[in-house]
């Protein structure tokens, strides 16, 4: 009897293989009709309520700290809820952008808990697992697992430089955590580039279903393309070059700039899915200076000070060794609100 199982099991995970790839780049929600054993931690229940990806604009959330270093979960919760209403299309969650890195993981629960209430439903929940250690990520997608996110951002492991080899190992060990795995390439971070040949090795795994690219190199989408055709949502994880990204067919972006402007970023990916090269100049000229300026000391810095500065938040508190926002940079960024139209001029 078991193997006549198995073998439906396989039957099915090959049709909602081949579905998904036919409608992702639609944007149309794509959920597995399979569940998962025991063993992956996700029961029947909650993997029937996995939001799926989707196209558009994701936000890479801050974590809003009080001034003395605690995660403010007051102004946490009410930026989630900014977003919900704002048009975000979905949530990144504990990444870069959110200093994971100094986040233990109590804090990281709480975190998340909170995510998971606020929109759980509403837009899909990406979290940051990336790491070093395997057996940390494993930990950390366990937890997000359990707390019943959406999907688990995994970066390249940084410093150590691994082979390729190795991060095709590393990227398919956590997709067999049965939690849908976006592969997070950011070389100018972790030290090491993810090939896109490479990345053609992980595309056929039904759990890996989308690329966030910061290596803000355009030319690299047609690359990605020719080798995982429409297998993965791709997102742009440079606000500079998004709007082009979508535009020449990348899927959307996962971005610091929504921070602030997430009706906005909002409406900028959708006018690039829809190609309409005017109404994306149009959103993305006030924008250009706020991608640009976001990004005048290292990310989040002048992100949290933005969204204290917009009224969100009382506190752009950074945890060690990042520090706040320097004084001679906050014209820069008032005036790049302003342009956008995110401060008025007396404010």
């Amino acid at each position: 009897m078991r193997p006549l199982i198995l073998a439906a099991v396989a039957l099915l995970a090959s049709a909602d293989a081949f579905q998904s790839s036919q409608i992702r780049r639609a944007g149309l929600a794509f959920s597995p009709s399979r569940t998962r054993s025991s063993s992956t931690a996700i029961t029947a229940s909650n993997a029937n309520e996995i939001v799926p990806l989707k196209q558009g604009s994701t936000v890479a959330l801050i974590t809003p700290m009080t001034p003395t270093g605690e995660v403010d979960m007051p102004a946490l919760r009410n930026i989630l809820r900014f977003h919900v209403e704002s048009g975000t299309d979905g949530l990144c969650i504990l990444g870069t952008t959110g200093e994971a890195s100094t986040l233990s993981m109590a804090e990281r629960a709480t975190v998340l808990t909170a995510a998971v209430e606020e929109v759980k439903g509403k837009i899909p929940i990406m979290a940051g697992v990336g790491t070093i250690d395997p057996e940390h990520v494993k930990e950390m997608t366990q937890q997000a697992i359990d707390v019943g996110c959406d999907a688990a951002l995994v970066v390249t492991p940084y410093y150590v430089k691994p082979p390729q080899r190795g991060l095709v190992k590393h990227f398919l060990t956590m997709a067999e955590m049965g939690l849908p795995v976006v592969i997070y390439n950011v070389p100018g971070r972790t030290g090491v580039d993810f090939q896109s040949n490479n990345l053609a090795l992980c595309a056929d795994h039904e759990n890996i279903v989308a690329l966030k690219d910061a290596t803000g190199d355009l030319d690299r989408l047609e690359e990605v393309r020719n080798y995982v055709g429409d297998k993965l949502l791709l997102y742009s994880g440079d606000d500079s070059t998004e709007a082009e990204y979508v535009l020449r067919g990348g899927d959307g972006c996962i971005s610091v700039t929504a921070n602030v402007a997430p009706a906005q970023m909002h409406n900028l990916i959708m006018a690039a899915l829809n190609k309409d090269v005017a109404e994306v100049e149009k959103i993305n000229g006030p924008l250009k200076e706020l991608h640009n300026n976001l990004f005048c000391e290292a990310n989040p810095i002048p992100a949290k000070w933005a969204v204290k500065r917009i009224g969100k938040m009382d506190s752009a508190y950074c945890r060690p060794p990042l520090d706040e926002l320097a004084p001679e940079f906050h014209s820069l960024i008032e005036a790049s609100l302003t342009e956008a139209g995110l401060l008025l001029p007396t404010q």
